[in-house]
């Protein structure tokens, strides 16, 4: 099946087929757990790895990583980008949300947490001392954004995909979210800032989402403070198969770039 999807910088568009990485021969690697403890939140999150044969100190860390994998393949996608010769071998983990609604919502105790417990335990366990290039879709994109501005030693790069970047102009309609006020004031913030600590980042967008206008008001914003910023307007909505379909090559531009 074909589609059209948006491929360009800042819009665009070709037609594209469904990613050849889902036929594509997978790198040898293996799946396994580690438990993450972390005060800041009184939780402890239960990470899943999965790990190339080859030894590597390159991570690639997902926000709501089970859903990834359950409805982006993204255990697939990186694995079949090693074979293809498209990414160099990289530890993929599968961060589970937790109290999502919560925890990702510009929530300062998450930030801590996975700045200054969560990152440092896995670059440990991985025999890691590179910053990790990390990524999440709507409040997960948001909570990695509010994560580096607070811990950006921990970042070598952000892939960003239709984030919740609240502002009133342009989303009035989620006023009705426990931490809209929250993200508004925090969003807000970002927005004003005269700098920032800049990373390279990737943001999407579906063209058909309500996120767009937040999306393309954050872009310019980090822009200005010195981001090295890459947006897509891709084809779809806020959902997971215009994410999955974003990966290549958008994902795989970023992990070129950050993960040489």
């Amino acid at each position: 099946m074909e589609r059209v999807a948006g491929a360009g910088i800042d819009g665009g568009a070709r037609v594209r087929r469904d990613p050849d990485w889902w036929t594509l021969p997978a790198a040898t690697g293996k799946w396994w757990e580690l438990e993450l403890p972390s005060k800041a939140l009184g939780a402890e999150l239960t990470a899943r790895i999965w790990s190339p044969a080859e030894p590597t100190d390159r991570v690639l860390v997902a926000h709501d990583g089970p859903a990834y994998e359950e409805h982006a393949d993204l255990g697939r996608y990186v694995a079949a980008s090693i074979t293809a010769g498209r990414i160099e071998p990289i530890h993929l983990v599968l961060l589970p949300a937790g109290d999502r609604e919560n925890w990702y919502a510009a929530l300062p105790a998450y930030a801590r947490g996975l700045g200054l417990e969560i990152l440092p335990q896995l670059a440990a366990r991985l025999s890691s001392g590179r910053p990790v290039a990390a990524l999440g879709a709507s409040l997960g994109a948001l909570a990695l954004l509010h994560c580096q501005r607070h811990h950006p030693e921990v970042f070598a790069g952000l892939f960003l995909q239709s984030g919740s970047f609240f502002q009133p102009r342009f989303d009035r309609q989620e006023s009705g979210f426990a931490r809209y006020l929250a993200i508004v004031r925090w969003t807000g913030r970002v927005l004003r800032a005269g700098d920032g600590p800049a990373v390279p980042t990737t943001m999407t967008c579906g063209r058909l989402e309500e996120n767009l206008a937040n999306n393309r008001s954050m872009v310019e914003a980090l822009r200005a403070q010195g981001y090295p910023v890459t947006f897509a307007r891709i084809e779809g909505g806020h959902d997971w198969p215009a994410w999955r379909d974003a990966l290549d090559p958008h994902l795989t531009s970023l992990l070129r770039r950050v993960c040489p």
